[in-house]
């Protein structure tokens, strides 16, 4: 590996910001001719699909996010396979709903990977299975402008090899990073369960609970590690934000400024533990180490699906961690996404990290997807992009060189049910890795949803 090669931008990252939003704020208006033509399939989708919720409600959310989730799965249409022996099934589920205000799914992820290289020592394969259980539960104000949900998600995560997918490109592979982060063996996991109320017919929002703070920070089309890229460096805060885990005790709201722009922010325990939720309240109340964020953004999208043609900047602050010896951190990130024509879907994002846990301290992914369903419904989906990072000198110190990674990845939606997703990756330069310039890494996820 050429060493030297990693170029020191100290005060890059504001800079990176700041043209990223010029980009976007002299694209915002040539945008929206463009996302006349994306709306119009979409609402032609949303006439043909089951009604799902009084069309003047509007609800904030990633794209993988239990509700977001749900309603996609009663829209879905236009797969190669029907299997019209489950259509009773899917009936008594839209009953269920109609009469009681409760949503529910279940499904099933594996992955596989393999590596052309790894560390000596270590495997250069690793695959595990994720079952997930997640509901919807309207209690209060049903058919108001004010509803209040129950949502919950449960996970069993295990795995099929030594290794963990979750840690496999950081342990045998010498990567600042991860490739497909939830696939790990910790058994029952709380991912969220918390309460949703909105108002003014989901002007105004607040959730709390046991949160996924990946469900309403940095929040983009192609964030979700089961339906789109593997790699974490394309999804939330590109690996610069020092997240909590799953079922982070907390509070978050948002809020609609103007049909265009929105605001979003909340706080959440840092010392969160997925696999033992009710320590959280000893943690949340005592220990006083959080992560707080705010986010402002801006669409030119219906505000449903504001993550499309999105512009948004976050700003981050987690405090220090005594146990773990982290020092507090504090961050921006900004992202701009783009629908062009009818199918295809463009995005640049990048941030900075000053000090805290974050995998990277400097970060810029650009790429593309294009869908053959409206964008936000099931379907066959390509993806491509590439990511640059320099690794957070707080935690690996400052003589690692920079790293890069490309992906590119097909998702066949076979069915309603069933989804598969080879998946190809080139990491370049890994930093923990210095004897080896490049390494390939083929990929293989597939799902089972009812």
């Amino acid at each position: 590996m050429a060493t030297g090669r990693r170029a020191r931008w100290e005060d890059s990252g504001p800079m990176l910001l700041a043209a990223l939003f010029s980009l976007g704020f002299a694209q915002n208006d040539a945008s929206a001719q463009s996302t006349g033509l994306i709306r119009d399939e979409t609402e032609q989708a949303q006439q043909d699909a089951e009604p799902v919720k009084d069309e003047e409600m509007r609800e904030m959310g990633a794209p993988d996010s239990v509700q977001k989730q749900l309603e996609a799965q009663r829209r879905a249409r236009g797969t190669l396979y029907e299997f019209g022996a489950l259509k009773p099934y899917y009936d008594w589920k839209q009953h269920i709903y109609e009469v009681y205000g409760y949503s529910f799914g279940a499904t099933y992820y594996a992955v596989a990977l393999k590596a052309s290289d790894s560390l000596p020592g270590t495997d250069d394969d690793a695959s595990g299975g994720v079952f997930r259980y997640y509901g919807q539960w309207e209690l209060l104000g049903r058919g108001t402008d004010a509803p209040g949900s129950l949502v919950y998600l449960i996970e069993h995560r295990d795995s099929y090899s030594d290794n963990l997918p979750g840690e496999f490109s950081f342990d045998s592979l010498g990567n600042v990073g991860a490739i497909e982060i939830p696939f790990t063996d910790d058994g029952w996991h709380l991912t969220n369960l918390f309460w949703a109320q909105a108002w003014d017919a989901g002007r105004f929002e607040a959730w709390a609970g046991w949160l996924d703070v990946t469900d309403y920070v940095d929040v983009y089309p192609l964030t979700s590690p089961w339906n789109d890229f593997f790699n974490f460096a394309f999804s939330i805060g590109a690996g610069s934000i020092d997240l909590p885990d799953d079922a982070a005790m907390g509070v978050a709201a948002g809020a609609w400024l103007t049909p265009s722009t929105y605001v979003v922010g909340g706080f959440n325990d840092l010392n969160s533990d997925p696999t033992d939720p009710g320590d959280s309240f000893d943690t949340f109340f005592n220990d006083h180490e959080y992560f707080s964020f705010v986010e402002i953004g801006r669409t030119t999208f219906d505000q449903e699906q504001y993550y499309l043609d999105n512009i948004h900047l976050t700003l981050w602050h987690a405090d220090e961690r005594d146990d773990l010896g982290v020092d507090d951190g504090w961050g921006a990130f900004g992202s701009y996404t783009r629908s062009l024509a009818d199918n295809w879907l463009c995005f640049a994002r990048g941030g900075f990290a000053e000090d805290g846990g974050s995998l990277l301290e400097r970060t810029v992914s650009v790429g593309a997807s294009f869908h053959e369903q409206p964008i936000g419904l099931p379907g066959n989906q390509l993806g491509f992009g590439f990511n640059w990072g320099q690794p957070n000198d707080s935690l690996f110190g400052s003589d690692l060189d920079d790293q890069y990674a490309a992906e590119v990845y097909y998702r066949l939606q076979v069915s309603r049910e069933i989804a598969i997703t080879p998946d190809l990756q080139l990491l370049i330069d890994p930093a923990l890795f210095p004897d080896e310039d490049t390494i390939w890494v083929a990929g293989l996820r597939a799902s089972f949803g009812l």
